[in-house]
């Protein structure tokens, strides 16, 4: 594309960003939408993070994404917050108004986005959520949100457990997050539920381990959900597949994650046919 004095530019702050997908999804997806748009990444150490913000709003840039680690700390320099996302209490797309960026969390509604497309339900659902950390927040408010019957929240820290699912509890009014430790597993329900990894237990280049290896385990798992998507199949997934369950990994979370970022930039519709060919562009990068 010809970058010009009309090109807008979007982008992702994080430590660290090098490793990121989401220039492959939002300059593919600008390529296909005929939007004069560049996504590039922006490696922002923490004592400059409100000063980037600030920056990225003086430098008239539409719209950027927040990633790991300062999906919270992002919040005090924001001019407004979704609802959704301040429930949740984590950002991770901002989009620009009048006066500065307002926060979304677009992780929430990919992950329902991705499951969707999986034909995976979770109203009524009996869910064993592995960690409690932030991709765990979203999964969290997310299952409660859409009316799972039961969350198993299990975590190495019992502690931490207990606060998520307190917060999210209260959030609802109803009593559906019941904190556990991860060495309790064996305490479960004896019946087939969803399991929803979202640790990092697993992840490239530590792939031949899983948060929980006993198979016994797998053998109530009819679906499961792993948020990591390098490794394509990690060692959870494969356990899953073992014990006769369907296993999906993370990449189509990040996928919707990405398109309604790039929607609530630019105020259109991404199609499913263009969503797939970006998926397909995806999957090819995560491979090399």
């Amino acid at each position: 594309m010809e970058i010009n004095g009309h090109t807008r530019l979007c982008g992702v702050i994080g430590n660290p960003v090098e490793h990121t997908l989401s220039p492959t999804i939002h300059n593919s997806l600008a390529k296909k939408q005929g939007h004069d748009l560049v996504y590039v990444p922006f490696h922002v150490e923490k004592e400059y993070l409100a000063e980037a913000i600030k920056g990225a709003y003086g430098l008239n840039i539409l719209g950027m994404n927040v990633t790991v680690p300062y999906k919270s700390d992002v919040i005090s320099s924001l001019r407004a917050i979704d609802a959704s996302a301040e429930r949740i209490g984590a950002i991770n797309t901002l989009v620009r108004m009048e006066g500065g960026y307002k926060g979304y969390n677009t992780d929430f509604l990919g992950l329902y986005r991705a499951m969707c497309s999986e034909g995976i339900k979770l109203e009524g659902e009996k869910i064993v959520l592995l960690g409690a950390g932030g991709a765990a927040r979203a999964a969290a408010f997310l299952c409660a949100e859409k009316g799972a019957e039961r969350v198993y929240l299990l975590n190495r820290s019992i502690d931490k457990a207990q606060k998520l699912a307190e917060e999210v509890n209260n959030a609802f009014d109803r009593q559906c997050i019941q904190p556990m430790e991860t060495t309790d597993y064996e305490k479960l329900p004896d019946q087939k539920m969803l399991a929803v990894q979202s640790t990092s237990v697993g992840l490239h280049p530590d792939t031949e381990k899983a948060v929980i290896e006993d198979k016994e385990f797998f053998k109530n798992i009819h679906t499961a959900y792993d948020l990591i998507y390098k490794p394509e199949e990690t060692k959870f997934m494969r356990l899953v597949k073992e014990a006769g369950g369907e296993a999906y990994n993370g990449l189509k979370m990040l996928l919707y994650q990405g398109i309604i970022a790039y929607e609530l930039w630019n105020q259109v519709e991404v199609s499913e046919e263009t969503a797939k060919e970006v998926y397909e562009l995806m999957k090819e990068r995560v491979r090399i």
